[in-house]
């Protein structure tokens, strides 16, 4: 598996108001997801490029989500591939990383994992479900 980023998220203090200025200045289709797929968060999803059923994106290019802002600290987010959460998260942590939100599941998408590089800089890692 490349580890290659295969999604973004973007906090938002008024997601309505980035909604209109992503679609606008990109083009992108920006729709508010289920509160199910979410976990009860507002969650929007970012769609920069088409996506199959499976929803893999169907020529090169990564989609993303947005969420309401909850702390001014909070920045953008890129989520990296990976085989195991769990492995890689243990890599995080051996290689002066911390671990900020640990393994949770995503429904329909594979677990994900929160963390920051030795620098402060927040990435995530996704593990996802194998069809």
């Amino acid at each position: 598996m490349d580890h290659t980023v295969v999604h973004f998220e973007i906090p938002a203090k008024n997601p309505e108001k980035l909604r209109k200025f992503y679609s606008e200045v990109f083009g992108w289709k920006i729709e508010k997801g289920s509160e199910e797929m979410s976990g009860g968060m507002e969650y929007w999803l970012i769609g920069t490029v088409p996506v199959d059923k499976n929803m893999t994106p169907t020529r090169p290019g990564i989609n993303g989500g947005m969420y309401k802002k909850t702390d001014n600290k909070m920045k953008p987010v890129n989520y990296i591939s990976v085989e195991s959460a769990d492995e890689f998260a243990d890599k995080i942590k051996k290689l002066g990383g911390k671990i900020l939100v640990p393994k949770q599941e995503v429904p329909q998408v594979g677990w994900t994992v929160i963390a920051e590089d030795p620098e402060g800089n927040q990435i995530a890692i996704l593990q996802p479900l194998r069809p």
